[in-house]
């Protein structure tokens, strides 16, 4: 009987893909990770951090052993919380620092859930690991989940086919809804439990007073980029994000604002007012660090600037094995620097890059 370490969360998904893999004769065993010190916030520095939020780490950890002990599964626990540090968060933190966007789970996925955790279900004796993303292998490729609503595969964009190789995504060919029936009909413990969000890991908590553990608040001025006047005090460039419309800190002003650039050296944080977002608008951009999935590398596909975004179509000009040039004419809205950029073909996820500089009619946007 072939072994199988399942990646348990304590959420529904990673639960209905255990349960799944038990039901098709597999051996089952669940693996759950902790990659965060939620009770001491250690910064690894050995200088003290802000403790004064809860995580439900430890809770997540108890429904994975109250869900495998109704599976009647093996639960194991790893830790990697100074791996975590070490390769995503430091990162987090340095990409903030630029004044950029950065997506830290891409970069769990490529060096903890594929990486680490791959390895530690090797010495447990397994040939595969399973996780509860909705995403599908075929073939080798990677494609998008079925429920398009909930498709994973933007997470999984920086991984490499080697780390994709005896890899199984369980739940890639259903639907979220069928997904929590599954749970329901089987009277799983975590059947009706709540999606976690947040960063990866970390979970749920409140973002600036979280940031502010690790970065000292900076304030500098906020200025209408049109005009230059300045306009108000923003908090810490780290705190705002292109395209975000609430809680910028400026005051009296009807007409509709958004944030649509940042000068890191300046410290200046720029709003646009309008309706036309034309400071939002580009149709050309720079992406480094490329990791290519697929053996096919088309000169025409579409692209993910964000999770939630639209596929755009883009023209890729390979520039060298890890920066390519992402041509889109018709334009796309909020493209951020330190955001990914995710391809595809079709359903296919061909690859990614990390969004290095932002252009308009062939200049690079002054306010980014």
């Amino acid at each position: 009987m072939e072994k199988v370490i399942v990646g348990i969360s304590g959420g529904v998904d990673s639960a209905v893909a255990a349960y799944l893999l038990k039901q098709e004769g597999y051996q089952v065993e669940g693996l759950f990770m902790r990659n965060w010190d939620a009770a001491l916030n250690n910064d690894f520095s050995g200088n003290p951090t802000i403790n004064n939020e809860i995580c439900p780490q430890e809770q997540d950890y108890n429904d994975a052993k109250e869900l495998c002990k109704e599976l009647e599964i093996p639960l194991h626990r790893v830790d990697f919380i100074k791996e975590y540090w070490d390769y995503v968060f430091t990162y987090f933190l340095e990409e903030l620092k630029k004044g950029r966007t950065p997506n830290p789970d891409l970069l769990c996925n490529k060096y903890i859930k594929f990486d680490l955790f791959k390895k530690e279900a090797q010495k447990l004796g397994a040939t595969k690991i399973a996780t509860g993303h909705y995403a599908r292998l075929e073939k080798g490729r990677l494609l998008r989940g079925i429920d398009t609503n909930k498709d994973q595969t933007y997470f999984l964009a920086q991984l490499t086919p080697n780390q994709l190789q005896d890899v199984l995504f369980p739940v890639g060919d259903k639907t979220k809804s069928e997904v929590r029936e599954i749970a329901l009909q089987n009277h799983l413990n975590v059947a009706k439990k709540k999606d976690s969000t947040g960063i990866c890991f970390i979970g749920e908590r409140h973002y600036q007073a979280f940031i502010q553990n690790y970065l000292k608040p900076n304030p500098g001025d906020i200025l209408n980029v049109e005009t230059k006047e300045k306009i108000g005090t923003h908090n810490g460039l780290m705190y705002y994000t292109i395209g975000q419309r609430k809680n910028i800190g400026i005051s009296g002003y009807d007409q509709r604002h958004y944030v649509c650039g940042k000068n890191v050296e300046k410290n200046i944080l720029y709003v646009a007012f309008g309706e036309k977002n034309e400071y939002l608008m580009s149709d050309e951009c720079i992406i480094e660090d490329v990791n290519l999935i697929s053996a096919t590398h088309p000169s025409f596909c579409t692209a993910k600037f964000r999770y939630r975004g639209e596929d755009i179509p883009v023209e890729v000009e390979y520039l060298d094995q890890k920066k390519a040039k992402i041509s889109y004419p018709n334009g796309a809205k909020a493209v951020t620097p330190g955001q990914f950029c995710v391809l595809y073909l079709g359903s296919e996820c061909i690859g990614s890059g990390i969004i290095q500089e932002v252009r308009k009619n062939g200049q690079k946007l002054w306010y980014l």
